[in-house]
């Protein structure tokens, strides 16, 4: 089996308000192409072509690395949060005796996600819209600092 991680594929709800805005979370802060985002929900998608069933993606999320092997539940967010630069938001949930307990936990929210989704989803999707807004308001600024065919808008940030 391979080491490599990255690019991680992962699969996630986008039909679940919790699941998307987490996943808007992390696409923002991945840039560099190490998560490959799929929406399990979107027309098309099919469950067969990664060896795994609807039923089994829904009950928590999974991702898929480069040489075809598949991660789920918390271990998929310690690496998608690692490859996002918020590993250490995440690291305590790997630690040994703290592990089983966060892996309980987040079984239980996963069972019961479309249940929280739907009371937080109206508040959930004003903060969605919020970050939206925030980040078309960035993207204006930086564009704005290009002119007449030369941009400096990205001088100073790494690669």
């Amino acid at each position: 089996m391979s080491t490599l991680i990255y690019p991680l594929t992962l699969l996630y709800d986008g039909a679940c308000p919790v699941c998307a805005l987490e996943m808007d979370h992390l696409r923002a802060r991945s840039l560099d192409g190490r998560l490959v985002f799929v929406d399990i929900s979107a027309p098309g998608f099919d469950a067969a072509a990664c060896g795994l069933t609807l039923a089994q993606l829904n009950a928590e999320i999974h991702a898929v690395r480069p040489d075809g092997s598949v991660l789920k539940g918390v271990e998929v967010l310690r690496l998608a949060y690692d490859a996002a630069g918020l590993g250490w938001v995440l690291r305590p949930t790997a630690w040994g005796p703290l592990r089983p307990a966060f892996d309980a936990g987040y079984r239980m929210f996963a069972r019961h996600r479309q249940t929280i989704s739907r009371g937080l989803g109206p508040l959930i999707d004003g903060v969605r819209a919020l970050r939206s807004r925030q980040r078309a308001r960035r993207m204006a600024q930086r564009m704005g600092k290009c002119q007449q065919g030369r941009c400096d808008a990205h001088e100073g940030e790494s690669s």
